[in-house]
């Protein structure tokens, strides 16, 4: 079957509105008007539901008549029906895997497919899930195989041996590097000299079968206690959460957003994402094979016990099955993913029919897949807690009340468990450490290839002793942590790695993360207009804070130290501070009109002491602890320096921030040429062109000639400004602008009294 772009010429509408010309992918939600009583809440950033209806009417071209007629939609939020010709033909409930729907062979002339979905009824998650057709769609036309119906299996690395198959039979194959073909054969073929793909080495093969081309690496797994070994060699993950939403775009999922996160996390030094918590776009896979990021994809964020009311878990019993094998026949071709995840923070282990439904669950991804470990995001205090009677989430009805609310008598929804987390801190990690937890958590624990602690760091060292055979992670931590998380993944064989929650910050869950300086800033659950969680070591513009390079420094992947500084624009005030936030430090010393208010400065770096200078003036040399040094002083401009020493005293690396210089609009686009109909990304800072003025802020309107402008924004966790509308207010001096190239010549993008050019090819 051959493969076409079926994303234009669609049109939308909700329910009771008109259509309008749209491309996909499409996030309906993001342009509605948010609300202090949207019923989704906090949790979707304050934005309503709705229905919407999705049409494409074209005429079926000359070489289509008569040809058998698939469309395969990447992800439909939620509840999607196709109609084709006003026949329903298919369809998916969950709106986070991939579906195909068998068209037949359509009649000649004019065809109208059209897809309905719905969010109406909210809260239906704990997190912005946007609506509509916010991944691709493809036509998949005439006989044969599609590439998912091709599979690429590693069996041997020396010498390089791989099984291909199509259809579940032995295929014939040639297997390409660059423009030349290496090998050819049916069903096992030797690869001579083969480049394995590692997230240091990440060559990808073409293996061509029949008209189908697919990109995979020669890459084999094995783990034990002793470790995860990738080709044999002990990997450490280096990793960090991501939600799937795309920033300022919604959730419209564009191949080009994708592959600037994946690579900004890759440059940064993570060797490793998890996908929180559902399965991610094929464009992610895409970019995590292309740059080497080992991936671990999840399945679901609940089961058959609701979170909240009108999630999935009432669909979840009957639907479980597909999604399986629709993540596992997308995945199977792509070596960045190393691990399947069943779930994230689920209670049901507590009883023996969610262990009985874990083990369904590990079984049936092993018998589409045997090559990979299958793992989950286990929070064990939620595990104890449910097992005593004190359930977060229970099958008593938890959540299904006409408020939306958890049974109160049974304990506590979703929310109240985050509202009790931000109360208790970091001392969650230590609620799982009994050996009644132990006995509890253990039956789910031992059904799994590698097992992920969310938040249980406590059990780290316990676990060699009590259970000497089981491999774990700590798939969702606190930031804060990382030091003494990372020290012992380097000590433990059997501990493998480190997710951080979280490496990119997202829509909805509205301030949970932040470190707020406003009066409705302290909680978990912040009233509306925050959209943002606010936590994360980038921002939802893709801009590094202190939590990065405090990060970068436990990792070792600093050259030399790296100075951030505390907000000083809130004088007097004490910011309410998040458990999932570290520090809200941001690389700069410029802030207008500031002066002598105090100033709190971060240094990160692995040495023994900091040397800070102020326009000069040393301000004492201080004990690095857990890779940072904190300084207090007063605001001045000018310039900050920092000096790292070692246990002898020797300098070993040092680094300067200055005082920007002037307050101009500066338009700084990441590329310079880019091709017809490319997203672009923008960054617009008030600045002097090399630092950036942090509090000069102020709304500026973009404009684009010879393109279209897809979003505007900020990373401002709180603001009522939409994304859509071309005008926002920087917040610390930065904004971000997502443009869609046009046709062949000169893109313009106009910001203010600036404007920048952009060449466009073919």
């Amino acid at each position: 079957m051959k493969k076409y772009r079926f994303n234009e010429g669609w049109m939308c509408r909700k329910a009771e509105g008109n259509f309008h010309a749209v491309t996909i992918p499409h996030d309906a939600m993001i342009k509605e008007q948010r609300s202090a009583d949207a019923p989704g809440g906090s949790a979707q950033g304050f934005f309503p539901g709705g229905r919407y209806i999705y049409e494409k009417t074209f005429l079926l071209p000359e070489e289509w008549v008569g040809q058998p007629f698939v469309l395969q939609f990447e992800g439909v939020h939620k509840n999607a029906k196709v109609y084709v010709n006003g026949v329903l033909v298919g369809g998916a409930v969950y709106g986070y895997i991939p579906f195909r729907v068998n068209c037949g062979i359509l009649p000649e002339g004019k065809n109208v497919i059209r897809v309905e979905c719905n969010t109406e009824k909210q809260p239906d998650s704990r997190w912005y899930t946007g609506s509509g057709i916010y991944r691709p769609v493809w036509a998949w036309v005439g006989p044969g195989i599609t590439e998912e119906d091709v599979r690429i299996t590693t069996l041997s690395i020396n010498p390089a041996v791989i099984h291909v198959s199509a259809a579940g039979q032995d295929a014939e194959a040639e297997i390409w590097d660059d423009h030349r073909m290496l090998a050819r054969g049916k069903g096992t073929i030797t690869i001579p000299e083969a480049k394995l793909w590692s997230d240091e080495t990440p060559h990808l093969y073409i293996c061509k079968v029949q008209d189908q081309e697919i990109k995979f690496g020669v890459r084999q797994l094995s783990w034990s206690n002793k470790g995860l070994f990738v080709n044999g060699k002990n990997t450490l993950l280096r990793g960090g959460c991501v939600h799937h939403d795309s920033g300022i775009l919604g959730a419209a999922t564009y191949d080009e957003s994708e592959w600037r996160r994946v690579r900004i996390l890759k440059e940064a030094g993570y060797n490793a994402i998890r996908s929180a918590h559902n399965p991610c776009s094929r464009a992610m896979l895409e970019a995590c094979d292309y740059y080497g990021m080992y991936l671990m994809d999840e399945t679901w964020d609940v089961w058959y016990n609701p979170k909240n009311r009108y999630d999935y878990a009432s669909l979840f019993e009957q639907n479980w099955e597909r999604d399986v094998e629709a993540m596992v026949q997308r995945d199977y071709n792509h070596p960045s993913v190393i691990l399947y995840s069943i779930a994230n923070e689920v209670a049901e282990p507590a009883s023996s029919k969610g262990v009985n439904l874990a083990k369904r669950i590990c079984d049936k991804m092993h018998s589409l897949d045997p090559y990979r470990p299958v793992t989950g995001g286990f929070n064990l205090m939620i595990i104890h807690r449910s097992a005593k009677g004190n359930a977060i989430y229970d099958e008593n009805g938890a959540g299904r009340k006409t408020d939306g609310n958890a049974d109160k008598a049974n304990g506590m929804n979703s929310l109240m468990f985050n509202i009790l987390t931000s109360v208790v801190g970091t001392g969650m990690n230590k609620a799982a450490n009994s050996d009644k937890a132990d006995r509890i958590t253990s039956p789910v624990l031992n059904v799994l290839d590698i097992a992920g602690y969310n938040y249980a760091s406590g059990r780290y060292p316990l676990e060699g002793s009590k259970h000497p055979e089981r491999i774990i992670f700590g798939s969702e931590t606190f930031p804060q942590d990382l030091y003494k998380n990372w020290e012992m993944v380097k000590k433990y064989p059997y501990l493998i790695g480190d997710f951080m929650w979280t490496s990119w910050d997202y829509i909805g869950e509205a301030g949970g993360g932040a470190w707020a300086y406003t009066s409705d800033g302290k909680g978990f659950e912040k009233p509306f207009p925050w959209i943002l969680a606010d936590m994360g070591a980038f921002d939802i513009l893709g801009n590094p804070g202190g939590e990065l390079f405090w990060t970068q420094a436990v990792w070792g992947m600093l050259d030399n130290p790296v100075i951030c500084v505390q907000p000083v624009n809130h004088p007097g005030i004490r910011p309410a501070k998040s458990t999932w936030r570290g520090t809200n430090a941001i690389p700069s010393w410029s802030w207008k009109g500031c002066e002598g208010n105090k100033a709190v400065v971060e240094v990160y770096f692995d040495c023994a002491k900091i040397e800070l200078l102020k326009n000069g003036k040393s301000l004492g040399r201080k004990k690095v602890k857990e890779c940072r040094a904190v300084f207090k002083t007063k605001y001045a401009p000018g310039k900050l320096e920092a000096i790292a020493y070692d246990e002898t005293g020797n300098r070993i690396g040092r680094s300067e921030l200055e005082t920007c210089r002037k307050e101009d609009v500066h338009i700084c686009p990441e590329v310079q040429t880019a091709k017809k109909e490319q997203i672009i990304f923008v960054p617009i800072e008030i600045g002097d062109g090399i630092q950036v003025e942090s509090n000069a802020d102020r709304k500026v309107q973009v404009k684009v000639e010879n393109g279209e402008l897809l979003a505007f924004g900020s990373a401002n966790p709180r603001t009522v400004e939409q994304y859509h509308t071309g005008s926002f207010t920087t917040y610390y001096g930065k904004a971000l602008a997502v443009v869609r190239a046009d046709e062949p010549g000169t893109l313009l993008v106009k910001a203010g009294d600036t404007e920048k050019e952009i060449r466009i090819t073919d």
